[in-house]
Parts: C-alpha cells; sequence; structure tokens
C-alpha cells in the first residue's frame, strides 16, 4: 500500500481512531529514534518502560508527565545546580 493511500485510510477514520494512530506512531519513532544510553541504567529497563507505557490506552499514556515532580525529585537536581553554583 502507498504512503498516499494509507494517509487517505486515516484521514477515513473516526478521530478517536486517529488520535490512537498519532501515538502509536509517534511512540515507535520515539523509540527508534531515541539514542541508545540515555542514563546509566540498562537498556533493557528502559525497554520493560517503554513496552509498559505503549501498552496502555492512549488517553491514559496522554496523562503521563502532566503531575508536577515531587519535592524529593527536585531536591537533587536543584542540589546539583547549588553545588555547580557556588563551586
Amino acid at each position: 500500500m502507498s504512503p498516499r493511500a494509507l494517509q487517505k485510510q486515516a484521514l477515513q477514520l473516526p478521530v478517536s481512531e486517529r488520535w490512537c494512530l498519532v501515538q502509536t506512531l509517534l511512540i515507535s519513532i520515539q523509540q527508534e529514534t531515541r539514542p541508545a544510553v540515555l542514563t546509566d541504567e540498562p537498556a533493557q529497563s528502559e525497554t520493560a518502560d517503554d513496552e509498559a507505557i505503549s501498552s496502555l490506552h492512549p488517553w491514559t499514556q496522554s496523562l503521563i508527565g502532566i503531575l508536577p515532580p515531587t519535592s524529593e525529585e527536585m531536591q537533587t537536581p536543584y542540589i546539583n545546580y547549588l553545588e555547580e553554583k557556588y563551586a
């Protein structure tokens, strides 16, 4: 199937199904373009997290990151900032 035909079919879907398609495509693109090593954690745990997130309903996926980080999560970066500033 050509990309043009695929695009035509996608535009005929209901809005909710198009949103699901968009989110699925974005997750796929992010996984393929993400550098292999983002942190010191093993790549296997990142893959497990990605798989767990991608298995969620698209509406639930859209909620990820809405809540602000807790004060404990903010403390370490702030301490690092202060150490760099006053070092």
